[in-house]
């Protein structure tokens, strides 16, 4: 595995194309997990779409419309070929929406509710993120109102790894056992959830739809080897505009995916956006920012390791970069045992370090208490990951 030194020239490179990080290096942007910034490449794509092709897409057939709607279709297979489609278009699709949330709502009032008859069993994460718990109860409410009973349980965790409990969850599973929701890294532990698991427990027929927000941009995601049949994820997350994002459909197991109602104007800036952030991210290598982000988190955690001030949550065997558990990708949540939370990240950002620190919009079984949470990309740097340390070590 290449060290600090052997990326350091890749990495300062990289970091260079990011105007809002180099403006003011008294400023530690440490909460790429809510939003990344954006490079110099897509910043220059959407200025130059504005000024040379802006218009509706699907709408006409003049040049400025025919280059949009080109740009929409082309945007498509390039997030399929981003995400490893083995055979993008024939049967899989690609769906615009506003971000990840709005796409798992999609899936949930457009697609499963068209799957699921009385009686069937769905399992849902309800210590991850809250968009990916409450679509799916919402679509159980939809379907009540027709009369079909759908049932909900709870995807179990392993309190020790704050992984899915991959032994219990093959007792949860029946011949009514319909559909299953999951996230691939969690937001707020930062380990990757090992979904390859979960389609063992479930078998080869039932469909999984996968949470990938804090994934697509940040490491390689290859939708064959996770055998998912959805993948949905928020472009502003992958470096692209706020209010992109895009739905993966894999359309062999259930009904194709077609959203409902009239579409209406695609995001047009947020699509350009998109498809040159991809570009960004496949020419800088998403192997190479994983390793840069997992060795900047063990930086920091090494850092804390012997500090009793500090908890840091999630599995406490990931913390080492070779942890034979489960891999901690670059996030890492933690708290101080005397100060809040809420205090801690006001005094962060007092030093110039912006963190998250509150709740983390958690589901009803998720952590109850606010944490203070660092999540990093390839424009952060070991000397602010040191810098953080020495106000975190002070307190």
């Amino acid at each position: 595995m290449e060290t600090f030194e052997e990326l350091d020239s890749w990495h300062r490179e990289l970091r260079a194309q990011f105007p809002i990080v180099t403006a003011d290096p008294s400023q530690v942007y440490l909460d790429s997990a809510a939003t990344a910034q954006k490079p110099r490449a897509v910043l220059d794509t959407v200025q130059r779409y504005l000024t040379t092709a802006n218009a509706n897409a699907g709408r006409g057939t003049y040049t400025w419309a025919n280059a949009t709607t080109a740009l929409v279709e082309r945007t498509r297979t390039r997030v399929a070929a981003f995400l490893g489609d083995p055979d993008p278009g024939r049967p899989s699709a690609v769906h615009f929406t506003s971000g990840t949330t709005e796409g798992l709502r999609t899936v949930a009032r457009d697609w499963l509710t068209e799957l699921l008859r009385d009686g069937d069993e769905i399992i849902v994460p309800f210590a991850d993120h809250q968009a990916n718990a409450l679509p799916w109860l919402e679509a159980q409410r939809l379907l009540a109102e027709r009369g079909v009973r759908v049932r909900v349980r709870e995807l179990p965790y392993d309190p020790a790894s704050h992984d899915y409990d991959h032994r219990a969850l093959p007792q949860l599973v029946t011949e009514r056992t319909a559909f299953v929701a999951a996230t691939h890294v969690h937001h707020v532990y930062g380990g990757d959830m090992n979904v390859h698991r979960i389609r063992a427990a479930v078998g080869p027929s039932v469909p999984i739809c996968l949470d990938a927000a804090q994934s697509v941009g940040h490491l390689p995601v290859d939708v064959g080897a996770l055998d998912v049949d959805f993948v949905v994820f928020s472009g502003h997350k992958a470096m692209a505009l706020p209010g992109t994002g895009a739905v993966w459909a894999r359309n062999t197991r259930g009904p194709a995916f077609r959203p409902g109602g009239w579409s209406g104007t695609p995001n047009t800036c947020g699509i350009a956006s998109l498809e040159a952030a991809l570009d960004w991210l496949d020419a800088a290598g998403p192997d190479r920012i994983q390793r840069w982000t997992g060795a900047l988190a063990t930086r920091l955690t090494d850092g804390l390791r012997g500090c009793d001030a500090y908890q840091v949550l999630g599995c406490q065997q990931s913390l080492a970069a070779d942890s034979p558990v489960q891999r901690r990708e670059g996030i890492v949540t933690l708290r101080h045992r005397a100060i809040p939370s809420n205090d801690l990240g006001f005094v962060l950002a007092s030093h110039g370090l912006m963190v998250r620190a509150d709740g983390h919009c958690q589901a009803r079984a998720g952590e109850s208490d606010s944490s203070v949470r660092v999540s990093l990309h390839v424009y952060n740097s070991p000397e602010e990951i040191d810098r953080l340390l020495a106000v975190l070590l002070t307190l």
